[in-house]
């Protein structure tokens, strides 16, 4: 039984998601600092206000305390156009430079199947390739 958990802890996908999780999380970190120690403070610049966790809405007696989901709702837009425009966008036009050039198919212009380079026509729907 012992053998059978470290071959399971062993498999490439558990590793990978491990060392995700980890790299994750310090990722998150520093973005989430960076949004907390920069960014917030220059939104309170602009705003007059760098925390809007006091604010609050008096209905009937009850407070509605709506500051700290209007911070929690920046952060995580932030956070997010982070994550976007700094990883997302790099990789997926370093993935899409690189995978273009190592093509060996091209698209057929009528129906969009994937053929060989060197094809005069299309195997899917006969269509004549212009070279």
């Amino acid at each position: 039984m012992l053998k059978e958990f470290r071959q399971f802890l062993m498999r490439g996908n558990v590793v990978d998601l491990a060392v995700g999780v980890v790299v994750g999380a310090a990722f998150g970190a520093v973005v989430t600092a960076f949004v907390s120690g920069v960014l917030m403070p220059l939104i309170g610049a602009v705003g007059h206000t760098p925390n809007f966790g006091n604010l609050a809405l008096t209905l009937h007696g009850s407070a509605i305390h709506y500051g700290n989901f209007l911070n929690a709702l920046i952060s995580f837009v932030i956070v997010a156009a982070v994550v976007f425009f700094g990883v997302i966008k790099p990789v997926n036009h370093l993935t899409s430079r690189f995978s273009k050039s190592d093509s060996k198919t091209t698209t057929c212009p009528e129906c969009l199947s994937d053929i060989p380079k060197g094809a005069k026509r299309c195997a899917f729907c006969t269509a004549t390739i212009k070279s």
